[in-house]
Formats: structure tokens, C-alpha cells, sequence
């Protein structure tokens, strides 16, 4: 079992690596389609193999939009990996729309407060629009993803295609 959720969890950072070149119009080229494939992560492996994900797939996005906040994008993943982490534990329990909306308020609001005080109101304001759309869209693609990776997971194991 260990194993493939190892697999999966690299492939999940393999598909975050692809949605990060898939930007959102921002002030910084790091929003992107990177956390959907966190957030199924999250949903299908847990909330520990999801914030892995989430903070490598950040980085990588980060890495394709040319670093704009140089290091600075070491908290964001770390920000990442917790809304992620935390998305995971509300799937889990069954409280799928309340991680849905925990993400998308806490990746469009929480997520970018330290840089309110870096960077100034402005950037904050600029910031926010950009955040909101990336957060609902990574949100609905994990949403419809999900249950869809999931049956194929599923039907791959008992054909024996997939290791335990």
C-alpha cells in the first residue's frame, strides 16, 4: 500500500507540475491550475500526501512564473501544504464543501495576509481577484476529478492492474 500511494502521490506532483503552467491573469506568475491536483491528492491519499503535493506544486509553479517573490514562495508553500492539509481532514470526515470553501477563503484571504504587511495594501488588493478565481477553479476541477480518479483506481485494483 505504501508504495502506491508513493506512485499516486508522484504522479499528483507530476499533474501539479502540468497545471502550473496553466496560469491565471495576476499580478505574479505563480496562480495557476497547480492545486487541483493537490486537492485530489489530499482526497484520495489524505491530507499528509495532499500537502506534499501542494507545497512541491507551488514551488514548481513558482519556478515556471520566474520566482517573482524569490523566497517568499517557501511560505506560500508552506501555506499551501496547510489549506491543503486541512482540506484533506474536512474530505475525510465527510465535510467535502465545507474543505471546498475553508481552501478557496483561506487561499484567497489568509494565504496572502503576510504579504499585506511585505508588500502594502496594493499588492494585497491586486492579489486577491486573481486568488479568488485560481482557488474556485482548482476547487471544482478537484471536485469533478475526484470521484472520477477514483472509480478508475478502483476498477484498475481489481483487475489486478494496480499493486496494493
Amino acid at each position: 500500500m505504501k508504495n502506491k500511494k508513493m506512485m499516486l502521490a508522484a504522479l499528483f506532483i507530476a499533474f501539479s507540475a502540468i497545471g502550473a503552467a496553466v496560469k491565471i491573469p495576476a499580478v505574479i506568475g505563480s496562480v495557476a491550475l497547480d492545486s487541483f491536483p493537490a486537492l485530489a491528492a489530499a482526497a484520495l491519499l489524505g491530507g499528509g500526501a495532499g500537502s506534499i503535493v501542494a507545497g512541491l506544486g507551488h514551488l514548481l509553479s513558482a519556478l515556471v512564473g520566474g520566482m517573482p517573490l524569490g523566497p517568499l514562495h517557501f511560505l506560500v508553500a508552506a501555506e499551501m501544504a496547510v489549506l491543503v492539509w486541512v482540506y484533506g481532514k474536512l474530505w475525510g470526515s465527510g465535510r467535502r464543501k465545507m474543505a471546498f470553501v475553508i481552501f478557496a477563503a483561506g487561499n484567497t484571504f489568509a494565504a496572502p495576509l503576510p504579504f499585506l504587511f511585505l508588500m502594502g495594501t496594493g499588492f494585497y488588493i491586486a492579489i486577491v481577484p486573481s486568488l479568488l478565481i485560481g482557488s474556485v477553479l482548482n476547487g471544482i476541477l478537484a471536485f469533478w476529478a475526484v470521484p472520477r480518479i477514483s472509480r478508475v483506481l478502483g476498477e484498475r485494483q481489481r483487475e489486478g492492474n494496480v499493486p496494493e
